[in-house]
C-alpha cells in the first residue's frame, strides 16, 4: 500500500534544463552535451556537486566549471550555465501533485543550488513557493551540505515522513538518483516526459491525478 509519493523538481515538475543547454550550446558553437558531460564527469566531486553542497561560493564554482569543461573541449563559464536551469513549472504534473496531497503524504528532494545562485525570478519564485507548499518535508541539498545520490539524503526523507520506504514511489530524470531509492525498496518512476511520468504513477498509487 502506497503511503507517500516523493518527488524531485527540477526536470520533474518543471520542463528539463537539458533544451535550454542545447540551445546555448548550439548558439555558441560550443561542442555538443558539453554541460551535460562536464555535470556527468566526476559526478561525486565535480564544480556541480559541490556547489550544490554550498561548498564553494558562485566565484569559484564559475572559475572550476571552466576548467572542468575546457578540459572537456571547450571553457564554458559556470555563471554562463546557472541562468539556463530555471525550467517552466509542468501544469498536469503540479496537478497530480495536488491530488497525490489529498491522499498521501508528498516529499521532495532537490539537489538545488544556494540561494540567490541564479538571480531573482520574482514572478517565478512566488509560483514556486506555492508548489513547494504542496510537500508535507522538503530536503534541499544545498541547505544541508548532502546531496542526491548520497543515500542519507533519502533516508532523511523516509524519517522525516515516518513511512516504510516499501511503501514509497520516487520520481526523478535522472536514473543515477533513482537507483539508491530502488535500493531501499522504493517504487521508482524515471520522468522521461508528464503523460509518461503521470502514466505511471497513476498506476503505482491507484489514485486518478488528471
Amino acid at each position: 500500500m502506497i503511503e507517500a509519493v516523493i518527488w524531485d523538481f527540477g526536470g520533474v515538475l518543471t520542463t528539463s534544463p537539458f533544451e535550454a543547454f542545447m540551445r546555448f550550446e548550439t548558439e555558441r558553437g560550443l561542442p555538443a552535451d558539453i554541460i551535460r558531460r562536464t555535470n556527468a564527469a566526476n559526478h561525486l566531486e565535480n564544480a556541480w556537486a559541490k556547489f550544490e553542497r554550498a561548498e564553494v561560493d558562485i566565484e569559484a564554482f564559475d572559475e572550476l566549471f571552466a576548467a572542468e569543461s575546457l578540459a572537456l573541449g571547450a571553457a564554458v563559464r559556470g555563471k554562463d550555465v546557472l541562468p539556463l536551469l530555471s525550467g517552466d513549472l509542468r501544469p498536469e504534473m503540479v496537478e497530480a501533485l495536488k491530488r497525490v496531497k489529498s491522499k498521501l503524504k508528498t516529499g521532495c528532494i532537490t539537489n538545488n543550488l544556494p540561494a540567490n545562485a541564479i538571480g531573482s525570478h520574482s514572478g517565478r519564485t512566488l509560483y514556486v513557493a506555492e508548489v513547494m507548499a504542496l510537500f508535507d518535508h522538503v530536503i534541499e541539498s544545498a541547505k544541508i551540505g548532502l546531496r542526491k545520490p548520497d543515500p542519507r539524503i533519502y533516508r532523511m526523507m523516509i524519517e522525516a515522513l515516518k513511512v516504510d520506504p516499501k511503501n514509497c514511489v520516487y520520481l526523478d530524470d535522472l536514473g543515477v538518483n533513482l537507483k539508491p531509492a530502488r535500493e531501499m525498496g522504493m517504487t521508482t518512476i524515471k520522468v522521461v516526459s508528464a503523460a509518461q511520468a503521470i502514466t505511471e504513477l497513476e498506476s503505482a498509487t491507484g489514485l486518478a491525478l488528471r
